[in-house]
Formats: C-alpha cells, sequence, structure tokens
C-alpha cells in the first residue's frame, strides 16, 4: 500500500497509548524457571547478568504502579510467571496468586487496564526438563495453567494475550541456539514446538471464551512480524529467500494461529482443531525489517539504526499490519514497538514516527503498547539493552523518568503530538546512522 507522508503534528483519536513488559525481565526473585537456569550457565548472557534481580518489579510494583498512573498510561500489557504459580506439576502456590491479585486489583484501581500475558518466552524448570514445547503433552500441560489463570484472575482481566512471539522463541532456541535450550538447526524440533505453540493458543481462545462469556472477553497472541526485503532486489536468489523466510518465520504460524488453518509446514491440519476465527484483535510485535541474503538475519547498509544495530524502519509497521489484515481482518494492538536507546537520544522521534505512519495509515490500529516502561532486563542481552521510558539504576534500582517518558506521558495527556510536543521532544533528535 501507499504510505501518507507522516506528519509532524496529529491527533491520536480514539488510539490508546499504554506499555508493554513480561515477568521474567522486570520481577526478580525466581529462580525455577527456564531464563535462570540458562542465565547460570556461561556465557549465555551479553554482560553475564542474571534475571533474578531485574527490576526488583514482585516488590517494587505499588512505585511502578503509581509511576504509570502518573504519567496518564490507561492500558499496560503485563505478564504472569508460569513458574511462580505452577512451581511443581499440577501444583499451586496460592502465595503467588495473591500476589498477582493485588497487583492487577491496584491496577484497575488506577484506571489502567491490564492485557495479560500466558506466556512469554519463560518456562518452568520442571517443563523445560521434559522437553517444553516438544513433548507430546505440552499443549496439555500448559492448557492446565490457561484455566487457572483465568479461573483465579478472570474477575480482574478480561484481557488476555495467549503467546508472545512463538517465532522468536522456536527460531532463537531451536535454530540459532541464543536461547533456552540452546540446540542449532534442530528443524524437527523446531516445527514441534511451532505447532504446539499454534495448537494451544487456538485451544486456549475457546478455553477463554468458555471460561469468560460475554462481549469484554478479548483474546488474542503477540505476533512478531518482520519486515522482509532482499539485500539485492536484482539478485534471484535474494529474491526467492526473501519470500521463503517470510513465510516460514510469521506467515504460515499466521494462517494457523489466526485462522486455525495448518499447512504441511507446520505439519498439517490437526484432528482437533478446525479451521475458524481464533482472535479478538490482531498482536503485533514489531521492531525492524530484514535485508535477507540468507537465513541470517541482515540490514541494509547506511541505515538509521538502535544501539543493537537494529534498522529503524517506522513505515514497516503499516506494511506488516496492512499484509496481515488482508488475510486476516480485526482491529490492530500494536502489542510491542520500542527502541534500545540508552543515551534517549532517539526514542521521541521513533515514537513520533511509528505513531504518525499509524495514524496516517487508515488501518484499524486500537491500541499502541510501548515496549517496555522501565529499562528491564532484555533476555540474552541482559542489562545491555535500555528501551525504557524510565530509566534504571540496577545498583540502586532508582527510576528516573527519561525526557522520552515526559514526551509520551504528554502526547497522552494531549491526545496527540502538537507542534509544542514536536519542538520540545522530536524536532532535535536524529536516529543515528550505520
Amino acid at each position: 500500500m501507499a504510505l501518507p507522508t507522516a506528519a509532524r503534528s496529529f491527533p491520536l483519536g480514539d488510539l490508546r497509548l499504554g506499555v508493554a513488559s513480561a515477568p521474567t525481565q522486570i520481577e526478580g526473585g525466581d529462580r525455577a524457571n527456564s531464563w535462570f537456569d540458562w542465565a547460570s550457565l556461561p556465557g549465555r548472557i551479553a554482560d553475564g547478568t542474571s534475571p533474578v534481580v531485574a527490576t526488583d518489579h514482585w516488590e517494587r510494583w505499588p512505585q511502578d504502579t503509581a509511576l504509570l498512573a502518573d504519567l496518564g498510561i490507561g492500558i499496560y500489557r503485563m505478564g504472569l510467571e508460569w513458574a511462580r504459580i505452577e512451581p511443581r506439576p499440577g501444583q499451586f502456590d496460592e502465595g503467588a496468586i495473591e500476589h498477582y491479585r493485588q497487583e492487577l486489583s491496584a491496577l484497575r484501581d488506577a484506571g489502567i487496564t491490564p492485557l495479560v500475558t500466558l506466556h512469554h518466552f519463560t518456562n518452568p524448570s520442571w517443563f523445560e526438563a521434559m522437553g517444553a514445547w516438544t513433548h507430546d503433552l505440552a499443549v496439555d500441560i500448559w492448557l492446565r495453567f490457561v484455566r487457572l489463570a483465568v479461573s483465579e484472575f478472570g474477575d480482574l482481566v478480561s484481557e488476555w494475550a495467549t503467546i508472545n512471539e512463538p517465532n522468536v522463541y522456536a527460531t532463537m532456541g531451536y535454530l540459532f541456539g541464543l536461547f533456552p535450550p540452546g540446540r542449532r538447526n534442530a528443524f524437527g524440533d523446531l516445527r514441534t514446538v511451532l505447532r504446539h505453540m499454534a495448537i494451544a493458543h487456538c485451544k486456549a481462545y475457546r478455553i477463554i471464551h468458555e471460561l469468560q462469556p460475554g462481549p469484554d472477553t478479548k483474546v488474542g497472541f503477540a505476533h512478531h512480524l518482520r519486515v522482509f526485503d532482499p539485500l539485492n532486489p536484482r539478485n534471484p536468489a535474494h529474491r526467492a529467500l526473501t519470500a521463503t523466510n517470510r513465510y516460514l518465520f510469521q506467515g504460515a504460524l499466521t494462517d494457523a494461529m489466526l485462522g486455525g488453518s495448518f499447512d504441511k509446514a507446520l505439519g498439517g491440519q490437526p484432528a482437533d482443531v478446525d479451521p475458524g476465527r481464533y482472535y479478538d484483535y490482531i498482536g503485533i510485535n514489531y521492531y525492524s525489517r530484514t535485508a535477507v541474503s540468507g537465513i541470517a538475519d541482515g540490514r541494509f547498509p547506511a541505515s538509521p539504526v538502535s544501539d543493537l544495530d537494529w534498522e529503524i524502519y517506522p513505515q514497516g509497521l503499516v506494511q506488516v499490519a496492512d499484509e496481515v489484515t488482508q488475510r486476516h481482518p480485526g482491529p490492530i494492538w500494536v502489542t510491542e514497538n520500542g527502541t534500545a536507546d540508552a543515551s534517549d537520544a532517539f526514542r521521541s522521534r521513533f515514537i513520533h514516527d511509528h505513531l504518525a505512519a499509524m495514524v496516517a495509515s487508515g488501518l484499524p490500529f486500537e491500541r499502541y503498547y510501548h515496549w517496555c516502561f522501565v529499562d528491564n532486563w532484555e533476555w540474552a542481552e541482559g542489562e545491555t539493552a535500555r528501551f525504557g521510558l524510565v530509566a534504571l539504576d540496577n545498583a540502586t534500582q532508582e527510576r528516573t523518568v527519561r525526557d522520552s517518558g515526559r514526551f509520551y506521558g504528554e502526547l497522552i495527556a494531549a491526545g496527540g503530538v502538537t507542534e509544542e510536543l514536536y519542538a520540545a521532544h522530536v524536532a532535535h533528535q536524529k536516529y543515528p546512522v550505520r
């Protein structure tokens, strides 16, 4: 689709803005999960840190809730740490359940609507030890947790994201070996993981609606979508690999998890999942695009980039949203979008440019959850990647709102980007180019 020129100033209209988080990346304290185990192995995390501290949100959630409210955040994507709630198979921790109930109640009392993620990369250590999502019983085991979560929190939560980025979980863990369990080129297990996660989402969608009937219940999943373009458009191999990579990374999974339609790339149609609609919103996690010349991720030269050397490509968010909604129409929730910018030198421009592209597109964007609120523990990058609207001093746990955080709060209050906000926070910022 043709993209309109983004404006300097624009109203948000009905678009709601919030922030997103993941429990392992913020809570700290839990030692019974796959990522604590993984971080305990030498060389797995860029800076050698562990999620055992993170932002200490497990203890400091009242402070963080107050800060969310101070910035005018009205929607918040958070997760439940499966390992805390089910530390042993079939045994549920009442203390952890009560802890989450208190946090969810406080969010609602502050006028903040939670969108709750049920699986965000991390498994209980006992589940990981049995093969995690490769196990024949993986789907049934996780659905037991889903039923428990909806039963325990359904009076406080009506919006759910079943699984976060199943394609990233699978490829990083079973193709590139950078996430647990650290397998490389394990193509058979990779397909099994994707198939099981897609089946699990479809079944969870039905289960949640059965347990929580009514129009307020919204269920989807957070799908990592990228733009794939050939590094050299004149190279026929690059063009062919572009289509193949796009389909294998996200296309086949999109049709399975949104439409219940499984092709041979995912093992064919399951006997217990019928084609249909398995979403109430289209959840999109969008960060960058890939320049394709092989299987590994690539980047175009002389591009604007983040601290992680990811290309900054705002129009790509509209491109992937348009592509997915042509096949699966529905309201679009950007469940993650953000940038690593330790100096806060271009984050306000990043936010502005992505929101401007969304608003100008005419697509049915309803929500935008910025990644992230407070600098968190960024998986294999540890504490080195700074995504937060709020800066974190890891030694003292002190939180300091960045200029981008003030910009975000002010544009929420103003209902859009005004010329004054643009001049104060965006006009002077430029992206690094490498």
